[in-house]
């Protein structure tokens, strides 16, 4: 059942994600639309694995800058950004590095809550990134972001050892992501669902 919802929502996204090029590739400077592709993109990325994961992060990053180069007050692009500086921060490693990529998403937060001060989304990111080092070490040392980054080589010896960790740990991996991708997936299906929508019918 899972297996079918993921490739159900793999399936929805990349749909989504050729609609967001064929839409740029009509106006490139479709602030909404550059902002749904980014936001497809950081979906998709959940689907991949080490470096394919990076480089599609990036190209979420890259897709949602150039909308802010058109809007810059697009507060949803902004948000969206922040998703991606955090969702980058979490496949490094190394703390101190992963620490310029959490700064960079509170300062899109702080800028997309400003922007819309009643949104309890925003709020609610803005208050998890200050925890996010934090997670950050928790989930590094719990080994999660290995097992994210794809299959590494393992010793025979620790084989059931890894197993029981990877089964304790999983449940922490999507408590902390979860509720991001989640929110990142609904904004991105809502603005694909109204560019979708047929124009009302004009007044007579």
């Amino acid at each position: 059942m899972e297996i079918s919802s993921d490739f159900d929502r793999l399936l929805f996204f990349e749909h989504a994600r050729r609609t967001a090029e064929a839409a740029y590739a009509i106006n490139p400077l479709d602030a909404d639309n550059l902002t749904r592709w980014g936001g497809v993109l950081l979906e998709l990325s959940q689907f991949q694995n080490g470096s394919d994961s990076k480089k599609m992060v990036q190209d979420a990053i890259d897709k949602l800058e150039e909308a802010l180069v058109v809007d810059p007050a697009k507060h949803d692009a902004l948000w969206c950004l922040g998703n991606a500086y955090t969702s980058s921060a979490f496949l490094i490693p190394e703390l101190d590095e992963a620490r310029g990529f959490f700064d960079k998403a509170a300062q899109y937060y702080e800028q997309a809550f400003q922007l819309e001060p009643q949104n309890d989304l925003y709020k609610k990111s803005l208050e998890v990134t200050a925890k996010a080092p934090e997670l950050h070490a928790e989930i590094h040392r719990h080994g999660l972001a290995q097992q994210a980054m794809g299959p590494g080589p393992s010793s025979s010896g620790s084989t059931k050892q890894q197993s029981t960790k990877k089964s304790k740990s999983s449940d922490l991996k999507y408590d902390i992501m979860g509720w991001v991708i989640l929110a990142v997936g609904i904004v991105t299906w809502i603005g694909f669902a109204k560019s979708n929508m047929p124009p009302p019918p004009s007044p007579v």
